[in-house]
């Protein structure tokens, strides 16, 4: 098989085995008799907050070890492996505190293995004699498609109810794993010095340029931002499910049986969102685009704090659509950002912790904060108050575009954009 079609299918699968259960984690676990205990709200938000600790420290550990010990497609076919045997497991845990652990095991075993699928693809690629720059964004796309797909077989299969989905996502992900053993050989590279400190194995040194006032500036609303990232990811299922629970709409309601689908219209918005983002790079400048960013997430929100599956309708389509701007701006923009105002020689940490404060510190932050506030202030015995949890969602973003738009100061550089971007 051609090289590039068995990293379509590893990319494909890669994110397929995520996608299975991460938008309707949510669903199973307040239909469940874990999601109706006290604090419910509280303890799905620790269960969430488990992806961001995991992306803290294992994706910079797995990296050291594929860098010195082991070939990277087998620690990539090994993690996988047991992420599948973890997520078999999952069915058979009845309470809440058991599945914090559990899901911690099962992103503590995939988290990194986002880094080492593109590590694998970038090094067979060169090998190959392949432009990396050409040829892997149209492979990389396939993970997106891969988790759209899952999201769709999660639902018309009826799994986003039940453990199901679990089996899905697991299966699949132990057939990667095998799968990863017949890639080629990416062993260690060994890049990394003997007498570097483990400060700079880490990619901590990247920590000095909180000395700097704008950089420090520009991670602080990061993690503010990554706050909200995972948000409608956590919640966006539950949300359009419980409109069962009220008379005019019911179970047969179309948003209800297809609420998953519904939900992956955000995922197919940002594979269209990414190809824009040059275009508006070049013509606003990486401030105004980070802002595009921030205010798409106030509306994100709002649209789903007044849409509903009838006259509504309109409002949820279009705020799934909108989230591809939202997730996809501030992303990149701000990895332009780092790119471009950074020294060479820390480049790569500084994306580290780019990713460490958005989808790390932020995410964990919001998806704690978030449970918190939803049951001390929204969860009644009736149920929970969408339209005020999507409203506090949606002033928390626009209070964070306010303030980013007054203090942080950048200046639009064409240049420097066309350099990164082409």
């Amino acid at each position: 098989m051609n090289i590039k079609l068995r990293l379509t299918l590893m990319s494909f699968l890669q994110f397929f085995v995520w996608g299975a259960w991460l938008i309707t984690i949510a669903t199973y676990f307040f239909t469940s008799p874990m999601g109706a205990g006290e604090n419910a709200g509280a303890k799905f938000g620790a269960i969430f907050s488990t992806l961001a600790i995991s992306s803290l420290f294992m994706p910079a550990l797995t990296g050291i070890i594929a860098d010195k010990w082991i070939n990277a497609e087998r620690l990539y076919g090994i993690l996988h492996i047991l992420y599948g045997l973890i997520l078999f497991y999952v069915p058979s845990v009845h309470d809440a505190d058991t599945l914090y652990y559990v899901i911690f095991a099962a992103m503590i075993c995939y988290m990194p293995t986002i880094s080492l699928s593109n590590s694998v693809a970038y090094t067979i690629l060169k090998r190959e004699n392949y432009d990396v720059v050409k040829v892997f964004p149209p492979i990389r796309v396939w993970g997106t498609i891969g988790f759209i797909a899952a999201m769709w077989i999660t639902n018309l299969t009826g799994s986003k109810a039940n453990a199901n989905q679990f089996l899905i996502g697991g299966a699949m992900a132990i057939l990667l794993g095998i799968y990863s053993f017949t890639l080629p050989k990416c062993p260690p590279q060994k890049s990394i010095s003997e007498k570097a400190s483990l400060t700079e194995q880490l990619g901590l040194s990247a920590f000095k340029l909180f000395s700097n006032y704008k950089m420090a500036l520009f991670f602080l609303f990061s993690m503010f931002l990554g706050a909200a990232l995972q948000l409608t990811n956590m919640y966006g299922d539950t949300f359009l499910d419980d409109f069962k629970k009220i008379p005019a709409y019911g179970a047969d309601s179309f948003v209800v049986k297809y609420s998953t689908i519904i939900m992956s219209i955000s995922q197919i918005s940002e594979t269209v969102f990414i190809l824009t983002i040059p275009f508006f790079l070049k013509k606003f400048g990486i401030k105004k685009v980070m802002l595009f960013s921030m205010i798409a997430w106030v509306l994100r929100f709002g649209l789903f704090a007044y849409g509903n599956p009838a006259d509504g309708l309109w409002m949820i389509i279009l705020s799934c659509i909108i989230y591809g701007m939202a997730f996809d701006f501030f992303n990149i923009s701000g990895s332009l950002f780092v790119e471009t105002t950074t020294d060479s020689s820390i480049r790569s940490s500084a994306q580290g912790l780019f990713m460490m404060m958005t989808n790390g510190v932020g995410a964990f932050l919001g998806s704690k904060v978030s449970g918190y506030i939803i049951d001390t202030y929204f969860t009644h015995t009736e149920g929970r108050e969408w339209h005020n949890i999507w409203l506090s969602f949606a002033v928390y973003a626009l209070v964070v575009a306010v303030l980013f738009a007054i203090f942080f100061k950048h200046k639009h550089d064409p240049k420097a954009v066309e350099n990164v971007t082409h």
